[in-house]
């Protein structure tokens, strides 16, 4: 099979000198972080962007590539909303081709109990004007003749696709080339703290001073937050993703059912991946942060797969240190790009399912095949906010697998926040403290 295509055998792109000072540190390289930078440049700040691996090496390029509104928090939809207007003019604007189509996701059910969550969710839609249908049986089978017995669907025809690790890749380039310091290989250790509040941070190359910093570490985040003295009830569960070789597939609509999802591709092939369901490695977080996630088992505990153990020095393995010494090597650096393994039983499963939906086609030959590390809330919606015991800070993180549509909405409210500026949306439901102030959990939608 195919290797990723990003990894730490690749020579880093962005290797610079560090500069002494800047006006916003971002932490991470994910599209989180590389959104947040864009906006910030648009509003004339000077920016440098860490990033202890790879630009977009972890989840940024693992995901499905999904730029959808259908099926979103109602908190997240406004947005969301705004996020694929700006993806709609990001390639003219960073000169290169990020794979944007806008052919549809299309949600499927599989017994009559998911369409009924189709029409709750539909309220939502409406609300907000959308161009979201239900679509009854003969409907879908004129649109995706199938053998799986599909009885209805939720289509949102204005939704979308990129290619996740060519758009992250190709934005961060087009950052570059308007200024913005890039480092990849670069670990921040920790932050630098004088008089209580953000004076820079300290990273393996040296000192930077900034009065604002964003962390965007993706499933690092509550490690780096620990270490400081803040909680963050974060997790991280791992996704298994497939691509096909090239197949005769006309359907070019993001599409799933209950159990496992495709969508084409620019090579002609389909990304595979098996749905909701994921691994998940127990760890001294797992435990630590139990209770804040008893709902959200309760409700998926058929789709996920315990183990007992991470891979060594991941976030939350049992050995991993909590904290370190910010002038010699952090956890970091030990592992600088998460690269898990994928599930071969889900792979496999893919193909049966994907098979017994299209015998004509059969089960589809895999390219590739990889894993990646969602960070994940007790609510499944993100965190941003200003972090109140280390003032100078702001937070975005926690985007629980539905980062990369979102990610140019979040980076622009991001940019907003941290430069003083309204944000324009209602960000309450997305507060850290939530967590910490007796705030009952509200589970976001399934869908």
């Amino acid at each position: 099979m195919k290797p990723f295509p990003i990894s730490l055998d690749q020579p880093a792109r962005f290797t610079g000198p560090l500069p002494e000072a800047a006006d916003v540190v971002v932490i991470g390289g994910g599209i989180a972080g590389v959104m947040t930078a864009w906006f910030l440049e648009k509003a004339g700040q000077r920016v440098v962007l860490c990033e202890k691996g790879r630009i977009a090496g972890e989840q940024s390029s693992r995901n499905w590539g999904w730029i959808r509104k259908q099926g979103r928090d109602p908190a997240e939809l406004p947005i969301m909303i705004e996020a694929e207007r700006i993806w709609r003019g990001l390639e003219a604007e960073a000169g290169a081709d990020l794979g944007f189509h806008q052919a549809g996701v299309l949600y499927i059910a599989n017994e009559p109990k998911d369409m009924a969550d189709f029409e709750d969710w539909m309220a939502h839609a409406r609300a907000h004007d959308l161009d979201t249908r239900l679509l009854t049986k003969a409907e879908l089978d004129a649109r995706l003749p199938n053998a799986a017995g599909w009885v209805g669907g939720l289509l949102t025809p204005s939704d979308g696709r990129a290619e996740p690790w060519v758009a992250v890749s190709a934005l961060a380039a087009a950052l570059a080339a308007r200024g913005v310091s890039l480092h990849e290989g670069c670990a921040v250790r920790a932050l630098d703290l004088q008089g209580g509040r953000v004076a820079g941070v300290v990273t393996e190359k040296g000192r930077v001073r900034a009065d604002r910093v964003v962390l965007a570490g993706g499933a690092w985040s509550s490690l780096f937050l620990g270490a400081h003295g803040v909680r963050l009830p974060q997790l991280a569960v791992r996704a298994t993703v497939t691509a096909t070789v090239p197949l005769d597939f006309a359907h070019e609509t993001a599409s799933a059912d209950s159990h496992f999802a495709f969508r084409k591709r620019q090579d002609g092939g389909l990304t595979l991946t098996p749905g909701a369901t994921h691994d998940f490695a127990l760890g001294p977080d797992a435990f630590r942060h139990l209770g804040a996630y008893l709902q959200v088992l309760k409700k998926d505990w058929r789709s996920t797969r315990l183990h007992a153990a991470a891979p060594r020095d991941y976030p939350d393995h049992w050995m991993t240190a909590r904290r370190w010494d910010a002038g010699r090597e952090s956890p970091f650096e030990r592992m600088r790009i998460l690269n898990p393994a994928p599930n071969p039983r889900f792979i496999e499963d893919i193909r049966t399912r994907f098979a017994a939906a299209f015998p004509q086609l059969g089960k589809p030959a895999i390219a590739a095949a990889w894993a990646g590390m969602i960070d994940t809330m007790p609510d499944v919606v993100p965190v941003i906010d200003h972090v109140a015991a280390l003032p100078g800070l702001t937070l975005l993180t926690g985007l629980s697998g539905h980062g990369f549509g979102i990610g140019p909405g979040l980076g622009r409210v991001t940019a907003d926040l941290v430069t003083g500026r309204d944000p324009g949306h209602d960000l309450s439901r997305f507060r850290l403290s939530r967590f910490t102030d007796g705030s009952k959990i509200i589970l976001g939608p399934s869908l």
